[in-house]
């Protein structure tokens, strides 16, 4: 069964007929205990066959869903996660959102098992999943509705990264709250892979989709579900110039 993500119904809707139990529908018994398996479930299978797989399976079942999976490896076993890049829907809205993420786990999901009991803080999982609503998708949902303060993306990051230099003077324009940093001059003290420092404080840096620069402005996109266009703005004077 292929979801269609243009309606919050198919996105939440059960797989029916003679498809699996999903794990979303897997009831707790009255001990507490609870145990699932799912259907796509193969032993000894190592984290990045699996990834494969389940990336090959969510692109069929989510044609309309750009993500990206992610796969770690810890002390406690192994974990996925999956950030929603773009989507036709506005994940704004929680009747359209809580869905989607549902859906989405329960397909991660039909990969693996789960046995846990509430009552005795016990879990043995063949690995730990997590579905999430990544910054590229509301820095993309705010290009489609109302973009406040756009600046042309003559700059790419990594250019940016490359140009911009110690003495550099940096000045925010425009933010989300009201701080005293705002309308204030500050000099660049170092530029570092993920972040800049700027007077003794952190500047991080998004990734590509949320920034962009025309050599004077620099907009890095922090939205989310309660503002997706919320963004820093700042004015950027070379020491060179």
């Amino acid at each position: 069964m292929t979801h269609s993500i243009g309606s919050p119904v198919d996105a939440a809707h059960a797989i029916a007929g003679n498809e699996p139990l999903l794990y979303s529908e897997t009831p707790t018994d009255e001990r507490g205990n609870f145990a699932y398996t799912g259907d796509l479930f193969r032993a000894r299978e190592d984290l990045a066959s699996l990834c494969a797989r389940i990336d090959v399976h969510l692109r069929c079942q989510f044609p309309a869903l750009g993500f990206s999976l992610v796969r770690t490896r810890f002390a406690g076993g192994r974990k996925i996660k999956l950030e929603i890049a773009d989507t036709p829907m506005d994940l704004r809205d929680p009747l359209l959102r809580d869905p989607l993420l549902a859906a989405v786990r329960d397909q991660i999901e039909r990969f693996g098992f789960t046995r846990s009991n509430i009552y005795q803080d016990y879990m043995s999982v063949s690995f730990f999943s997590e579905v999430a609503i990544g910054k590229d998708y509301w820095t993309r949902l705010a290009a489609r509705t109302a973009l406040q303060n756009p600046v042309e993306p003559r700059m790419s990051l990594a250019q940016f990264k490359r140009t911009i230099k110690p003495g550099d003077i940096l000045r925010l324009i425009h933010a989300p709250w009201d701080g005293r940093n705002l309308g204030i001059e500050r000099r660049v003290d170092a530029v570092r892979s993920g972040d800049i420092i700027i007077a003794g404080s952190y500047l991080t840096l998004p990734r590509a989709a949320g920034f962009a620069c025309d050599g004077r402005q620099i907009r890095i996109a922090m939205g989310d579900a309660t503002d997706p266009d919320a963004h820093l703005l700042y004015e950027w004077t070379r020491c060179s110039d």
